[in-house]
């Protein structure tokens, strides 16, 4: 599952919305509406993410909060490291060999120090 088959199941769950229901007035199928949430298919366009929260009549915080999901949300990642450090090779590769055997609380903490590294990295925060 992806971050935003996630979160897009919870909210259909919360509405009630069957996926027949929902597939048809978003205008795909029910098959592939169950394989976005399932993360067997990429990620959605920019023009279904704008149906879906049409649907759900959600604003602002919320269709944000989605449109960032689904942009994190590719099932099938790609990582160039050439030209980056041999730690940044390194990182990568650990995690994808990896990640099937981490469980939800480890993935917590490393996303949690991934995006303050991040954050440090942004704000020009050397340690």
């Amino acid at each position: 599952m992806t971050p935003f088959g996630e979160k897009l199941r919870a909210l259909r769950a919360a509405r009630g919305a069957t996926l027949k229901e929902m597939a048809e007035a978003i205008g795909v199928s029910s098959a592939y509406l169950s394989s976005l949430e399932h993360g067997r298919r990429g990620r959605p366009s920019w023009y279904l993410i704008q149906r879906i929260i049409t649907y759900f009549n959600v604003i602002w915080d919320e269709a944000e909060e989605l449109v960032k999901l689904a942009h994190l949300s590719h099932p099938r990642i790609v990582s160039r490291t050439a030209g980056l450090s041999a730690r940044a090779t390194e990182l990568c590769n650990k995690l994808a060999a990896n990640v099937h055997d981490l469980r939800e609380d480890d993935l917590l903490v490393l996303i949690k120090a991934l995006n303050e590294a991040i954050d440090r990295g942004k704000r020009g925060i050397i340690r």
